[in-house]
C-alpha cells in the first residue's frame, strides 16, 4: 500500500463526484464503537498487555477493595488498565474522572443547578401565574442534581463499578485527602435532597441517560467500587492517602515490550521499518525524551512497508508523530 496525499492543499473540490477520494480506514484504535456497518471496533482492553507484577497488583486490589494506585510516563497504558479490569470482569462502562488543578470532590460527587432551578420556577411562574410548590407542577429538584463519576460510582448496586481517576497527581494539594473519608464510608450526603420535603428523589447520573432514586439525600455503595488512579510521578502523596491504595509502578519499556504492543493492535509486523521505529522511539524514551506510546503506533501504523517511498518525506512524517511531548 502506497502513501496517498488526499488533501492537495488546492482548496479546489473535484470536478465530478465520482472523482471524490475516500477517506481511509482509520487506525483500530481510533475505529468509533460501532461504526456504519455495523461491526464493533477493536476494544483497547484487548489488545492491552499487562507489564510483569501489574496482574497480581490488580487482584490484590480487588481482594482488598483498595484503590490501585498506578504511578509511570505518560502513554504507558495506565488508564487502559482499568478498561481491561471492566471487560473481564463485566463490570459495565467505565466511569471516568480526569483531574486538573481545578477539580474538587464535590464536583466528582454531584452538582446541583441552584440558578437553574430559579429559572425554571420562574418561568413557571410567569406561565401560569402560581408558584411551582402550590401548584400540580411541584418543585421537582432531581431535574437539577447530577450525580459525578464518583457520586455515581458511590450507587448501590449488585457488582461494582469500575472507576478511572486520572491524573491524580494534576490535582490541587488537598483532593487527595479529601478523597480518604468518602472511599472509606463508601457514602456520601446531598445537603440539598436531605433537606428536601419529598423522601425518595430521583436524580441524574454519569451514566449516558442515567437516572437513580436517592432517599434522604444518603448514597451509599453496597459494592466499594474498583478503582484506578494514575500519576505520571510529578508529586508525592500524603502518607494517609497512599496507606489506603495499593500501588504499583510501571516499569521502564523494553523492545520487547514495545513491540508486543504493537503487534496486539497491528498483528505481527515484523518488517525492518517498524524495527526501526520501535528503536527510535526507545531511544528517545531512554534519552529522557517525553513521548508516549500511542506515538509509535502512529508512527508504524503510517509508515510500516514502503508506504513512504520518498525518503526526505518519511524523515519528515517521522518527526513529526514522534516529537517530544515536552514544551516547544
Amino acid at each position: 500500500m502506497s502513501w496517498t496525499p488526499y488533501y492537495r492543499g488546492t482548496g479546489v473540490p473535484p470536478r465530478r463526484t465520482t472523482d471524490r477520494p475516500r477517506l481511509p480506514a482509520p487506525p483500530p484504535w481510533r475505529t468509533s464503537a460501532r461504526n456504519q456497518d455495523g461491526n464493533e471496533g477493536k476494544d483497547p482492553a484487548s489488545t492491552y498487555r499487562p507489564v510483569p507484577g501489574l496482574v497480581d497488583a490488580v487482584n490484590a486490589a480487588l481482594h482488598l477493595r483498595r484503590p490501585l494506585l498506578l504511578t509511570g510516563r505518560a502513554g504507558s497504558g495506565k488508564s487502559t488498565v482499568i478498561r481491561q479490569i471492566a471487560a473481564e470482569l463485566a463490570l459495565g462502562d467505565v466511569l471516568h474522572w480526569h483531574i486538573t488543578s481545578r477539580s474538587t470532590l464535590s464536583d466528582a460527587l454531584y452538582r446541583y443547578d441552584a440558578l437553574g432551578r430559579i429559572h425554571a420556577h420562574n418561568l413557571h411562574t410567569l406561565d401560569t401565574g402560581q408558584r411551582p410548590e402550590t401548584s400540580e407542577h411541584d418543585d421537582d429538584i432531581g431535574e437539577f442534581v447530577q450525580l459525578g463519576p464518583l457520586g455515581t460510582a458511590l450507587l448501590p448496586g449488585a457488582s461494582p463499578r469500575a472507576l478511572l481517576i486520572d491524573e491524580i497527581d494534576k490535582s490541587d494539594l488537598d483532593l487527595p485527602s479529601d478523597l480518604l473519608d468518602v472511599l472509606e464510608r463508601g457514602g456520601f450526603e446531598i445537603p440539598e435532597l436531605a433537606r428536601h420535603r419529598t423522601r425518595r428523589i430521583e436524580v441524574r447520573t454519569a451514566d449516558k441517560g442515567g437516572k437513580h432514586t436517592i432517599s434522604d439525600g444518603w448514597v451509599q455503595c453496597t459494592e466499594f467500587p474498583v478503582i484506578v488512579l494514575t500519576s505520571n510521578g510529578e508529586r508525592d502523596f500524603p502518607a494517609p492517602f497512599l496507606r489506603r491504595c495499593i500501588r504499583f509502578e510501571m516499569p521502564p519499556l523494553s523492545e520487547e515490550a514495545l513491540t508486543d504492543i504493537v503487534a496486539a493492535h497491528l498483528g505481527d509486523i515484523t518488517d525492518s521499518t517498524t524495527a526501526d521505529l520501535v528503536q527510535q522511539f526507545l531511544t528517545k524514551l531512554n534519552g529522557g525524551e517525553y513521548v508516549a506510546i500511542d506515538q509509535l503506533l502512529n508512527a508504524v501504523y503510517l509508515l510500516r512497508g514502503n508506504r513512504v517511498s520518498d525518503l526526505d518525506q518519511r524523515h519528515t512524517l517521522e518527526d513529526m508523530l514522534l516529537r517530544g511531548l515536552g514544551r516547544g
